[in-house]
């Protein structure tokens, strides 16, 4: 397999980000030229510029094209990231982040939100307002990946094989919960809950970007740091501990950065598979392990 020097697989990587972030400003079913959609961008740093420019390219840039962009670019980082990251602590080049259950727990926080929002979770409802549903979603995350670590863990040590049993099962379990759900729900909030669990960046809106933005960039600026502790993983536990890695922490963070990078993703964006799978593999492809 032909491998690419990773400066120059870097440079061509960042090139063709840009490229896409531009493309995706521009294009849509109002053409914006990219001259546009810079003037835009600059001015509203320095509000007393925009009235030159026409309402409309400016809704359509800064409040629907560019939120929608920045959310695909926190969305991408962090399942791309809890992927390469768990598929090193289970040693599997098949593992995503939905084996420690995060995507499922979410997904059934989510649906019971949709379906009991109005009757037995209406407290939680009216506490919440429009946060209810990502908010159910990130905390159904969560607490099923603490239920799988907890399964996993006896006197302070995690078993990586009990791990991935428990997260295999607890997957079925909440995805019965949520298959439960759906037969509950009525034809309103089965539109909601298929729009949902298709995954979209559509409702993207700068609010949310603030809140979720530290939950996935903390993980993914730190996960890199067990790039060498994860390398060891590679020739068993008991070699990367003879090495000198802290074997549980390593687990327990990786856990929990990829929970919280994850969850608050799938909270937002709702369940976007396959890119924790394949982006992973296309990179060792590409640059090596």
């Amino acid at each position: 397999m032909f491998r690419v020097p990773s400066p120059f697989a870097y440079s061509l990587l960042v090139l063709a980000l840009v490229l896409a972030a531009v493309s995706s400003l521009s294009t849509g079913a109002l053409e914006i030229s990219l001259n546009q959609v810079i003037q835009v961008i600059v001015s509203n740093l320095s509000p007393e510029s925009l009235a030159h420019l026409p309402l409309q390219e400016q809704i359509v840039v800064m409040d629907i094209r560019l939120p929608r962009l920045v959310l695909a670019l926190l969305v991408g980082a962090a399942l791309a990231s809890s992927g390469a990251a768990i598929q090193g602590l289970f040693r599997n080049p098949l593992a995503d982040p939905g084996l420690i259950g995060v995507s499922s727990g979410a997904a059934l926080g989510a649906v019971a939100m949709i379906v009991l929002g109005s009757t037995l979770l209406s407290g939680w409802t009216q506490a919440m307002g429009l946060w209810s549903i990502p908010a159910a979603a990130f905390l159904g995350g969560l607490s099923v990946t603490v239920i799988i670590y907890r399964i996993s863990t006896r006197a302070g040590q995690t078993s990586v094989a009990t791990l991935l049993l428990a997260g295999i099962a607890i997957n079925a379990i909440a995805g019965a919960g949520t298959g439960l759900l759906t037969y509950m729900a009525d034809d309103a909030q089965l539109r909601s809950l298929t729009f949902w669990s298709m995954g979209s960046l559509a409702q993207a809106n700068w609010n949310e970007i603030m809140v979720i933005a530290p939950f996935i960039l903390l993980p993914v600026i730190l996960m890199p740091f067990f790039s060498k502790a994860l390398n060891g993983f590679l020739m068993g536990e008991a070699v990367a501990g003879h090495l000198g890695f802290p074997i549980i922490w390593v687990k327990r963070g990786i856990i929990l950065l990829s929970a919280l990078a994850v969850g608050a993703s799938v909270a937002v964006s709702g369940a976007i598979g396959f890119i924790g799978l394949v982006v992973p593999h296309l990179l060792r492809l590409t640059m090596g392990p």
